[in-house]
């Protein structure tokens, strides 16, 4: 499938891969971001839920639920690339109920640098389809991408001092 969008970060990270990629292979962990409230989110948060492979194998499904504003967000993904300790991708499931982006892609690919890695979180996605998604997605979707793949990247970062 093709998306409108797409957004990426890229960071050296002072960890091989294996090291890197468990790290990164653990949602919760990765997503810590979506589970805090922020400005970003308005305040909002999201909480996971997991099946029994907890996102860690092609199939896993991973659920979120918060809200924002009071408005209720869902969206529902399952893990389409699983290949430690290269790459980890995930996709939505039906249509995401999210205010500011829609249906997504989204992952993960770590290569050998020197001593550690280089990590490169990406996104693929397309507006909200819903009348108010079309609207503000184009003008928020891209700030909340962004925002999203460069805190995996800088938490990765954090977690693994140079």
């Amino acid at each position: 499938m093709s998306y409108a969008r797409s957004a990426e970060a890229v960071a050296d990270i002072a960890a091989s891969p294996e090291t890197l990629f468990d790290y990164l292979d653990d949602q919760a962990t990765l997503g810590s971001h979506m589970q805090e409230p922020s400005m970003i989110m308005l305040g909002g948060r999201m909480s996971y839920s997991f099946d029994n492979s907890a996102g860690r194998a092609v199939g896993s499904h991973i659920s979120m639920r918060g809200s924002v504003l009071g408005l209720e967000l869902t969206v529902d993904e399952v893990i389409v690339e699983h290949r430690p300790p290269v790459s980890k991708v995930w996709e939505t499931l039906g249509g995401p109920e999210l205010l500011v982006i829609g249906a997504y892609r989204m992952g993960f690919e770590i290569h050998r640098s020197g001593g550690g890695s280089l990590l490169r979180v990406f996104i693929n996605y397309d507006d909200p389809a819903t009348v108010a998604g079309r609207i503000i997605g184009p003008l928020l979707g891209p700030i909340y991408a962004r925002w999203c793949v460069t805190r995996m990247a800088r938490d990765a970062t954090s977690r693994f001092p140079q």
